[in-house]
């Protein structure tokens, strides 16, 4: 994965961690809510078809997590795909309100 760029976007009640690479004309997100003091909901992650195979996914979910970390704040796993990659990583338990593999 060559020049992957991650940012986030926020607002007062929503926001967004957005990927995009520089060679192609698209971009990647996981959307989120903000759901009261201290705590997040991942709602959605969308990758186009045309960033597909660069672990972009991978990739916005680790800058979702690192953020969680360095702000103090939790995420309740609404996707399936943040669900599925949380199951597999029980160690991730601080940064989530269920425990691996429940459903919120």
């Amino acid at each position: 994965m060559t020049d992957l760029i991650l940012s986030k976007e926020e607002g007062a009640r929503r926001g967004r961690y957005v990927a995009r690479l520089a060679e192609i004309d698209a971009e990647a997100e996981i959307t989120f809510r903000h759901q009261g003091a201290g705590i997040i909901s991942a709602d959605h992650t969308g990758v186009p078809a045309t960033m597909s195979g660069h672990g972009v996914a991978k990739a916005l979910l680790n800058y979702m997590l690192e953020d969680a970390r360095r702000a103090g704040f939790r995420i309740i796993p609404i996707f399936p795909f943040v669900r599925s990659q949380y199951a597999k990583h029980p160690e991730w338990a601080d940064l989530f309100t269920t425990k691996p593999g429940e459903d919120p």
